[in-house]
């Protein structure tokens, strides 16, 4: 794709990037194939291709984002599959990345759309404000059908019915390894998942130390920053990770770490990019550092090998979050481990695309999100499983408002497989 930008705006970082990107850009259209906003909304300016021709219009004449640019990009799940897909290898990630903080700085909102994002921003992150707002939304659930605004109705629409309790084990804290030391790893323990579903964490402790790795919690982690980096809100998200990368730095540089262990797959891909994010900035080195380490809890554990025997003959649906198979490109691992374990192991058509979750998609587009839950739900009842498996948070909480097949975490059916405990869905099945 030919691109304009004058001298002097290739001398900012970020468009200088963009350019690349979207000189790579062929005009091919194999992307629209797999975009799930253009499957459910069949708009040219809803598919990766279009989003990009959109993107250079706004960033090359230098203009805020209007109303119809920023539509539009709303209505990208960052689910990826076009990345996949491209066979010129475009980044999209890095663009709709940048177009969203160009966004932020330039549009300014309707209030309601501020006041909810800024909402998101200040509760997400934070496991104690989450757990709050949990609480607050399982009262509300039944007043949901009188909210005017649909988004605040998919919100506690999407509240648990129970809040679990929280875990001790998300505290910083070593755990020894049993037997034989093999790895020295830190676990990042998240935000949302830490109260959404703090049995995710409690089962990868379990099951690495069980297969010989010294786990560590690093004092001063928290959020990946991904929630407000994919609103464009680059310095809360910057200041989130840079948190992140100075906790695991001084675990790096005092006993050491093989890896930085990440069970949700959303999270990984964020932590996975940040040598990008901060290339520019004072913790350049550090962070790519510490984005070198980052593993998907499965990564690790095909690297250790897991061998067991499920107490009950199952068969698991395997559900691909778009955050490993497309951002990560991981998409053997977790079958892999699932059928070494003992499971059988099943997978629904068109597995590459999104179930609707995509981070806080489902709250700010739940229209489209729905849409998409309704018909991946379908794909995964249809393979008639027992239970179904995903490495992702986002991913296990929109299938499991939409089925009534337990929804767990691959860790917990591993750590079950190999003498931990039944999980807790399959014991309320």
């Amino acid at each position: 794709m030919q691109t304009n930008f004058t001298p002097e705006q290739l001398e900012d970082p970020g468009i200088a990037r963009a350019n690349e990107i979207l000189r790579a850009c062929v005009h091919c259209g194999f992307c629209t194939a797999t975009c799930p906003s253009y499957l459910v909304l069949g708009d040219e300016l809803d598919s990766p291709r279009g989003r990009i021709y959109l993107i250079k219009d706004m960033l090359e004449s230098g203009r805020a984002a209007d109303e119809k640019t920023v539509r539009h990009l709303d209505r990208c799940l960052s689910c990826l599959a076009c990345m996949t897909t491209c066979p010129s290898g475009v980044h999209y990630m890095h663009l709709i990345d940048h177009a969203r903080e160009h966004v932020e700085k330039t549009y300014r909102r309707p209030l309601a759309d501020r006041a909810l994002r800024w909402m998101l921003a200040r509760i997400l992150p934070y496991p104690g404000r989450f757990r709050w707002a949990l609480r607050a939304a399982i009262l509300g659930r039944p007043l949901r059908r009188w909210m005017p605004d649909p988004r605040l109705r998919a919100m506690l629409a999407m509240a648990p019915k129970t809040l679990p309790p929280a875990s001790r084990n998300d505290a910083p804290q070593v755990f020894p390894a049993r037997g034989a030391r093999r790895k020295r790893v830190a676990l990042m323990t998240g935000c949302a998942q830490r109260a959404l579903d703090p049995d995710i964490n409690d089962a990868t402790i379990r099951l690495l130390t069980r297969l010989g790795c010294e786990v560590v919690v690093a004092r001063g982690q928290g959020c990946c920053g991904a929630v407000t980096h994919h609103m464009g809100r680059a310095d809360e998200a910057l200041a989130t990770a840079a948190r992140n990368i100075a906790a695991w730095t001084a675990e790096i540089e005092g006993t050491g770490l093989d890896a930085i262990v990440i069970n949700t797959s959303g999270c990984g891909t964020t932590v996975k990019d940040y040598g990008h994010m901060f290339r520019h900035k004072p913790q350049a080195r550090p962070a790519a550092r510490v984005a070198a380490l980052a593993r998907d809890v499965s990564e690790v554990l095909v690297d250790l090998g897991v061998v067991g025997a499920p107490p009950e003959d199952l068969t698991v649906a395997y559900h691909a979050a778009c955050s490993l198979q497309h951002g990560q490109r991981i998409r053997t691992h977790p079958r892999t481990l699932l059928a070494a374990a003992g499971f059988r192991v099943v997978e629904p058509v068109d597995s590459h695309l999104c179930c609707g979750s995509a981070g806080t998609y489902n709250l700010l587009q739940p229209e489209i999100s729905g849409k998409l839950k309704a018909r991946k739900v379908r794909m995964l009842e249809a393979k008639a499983p027992d239970v179904i498996a995903a490495g992702n948070i986002g991913c296990m909480m929109q299938i499991g408002s939409g089925t009534e097949i337990p929804v767990v975490h691959i860790v917990e059916l591993l750590d079950w497989a190999t003498g931990g405990p039944k999980p807790r869905a399959l014991n309320a099945a």
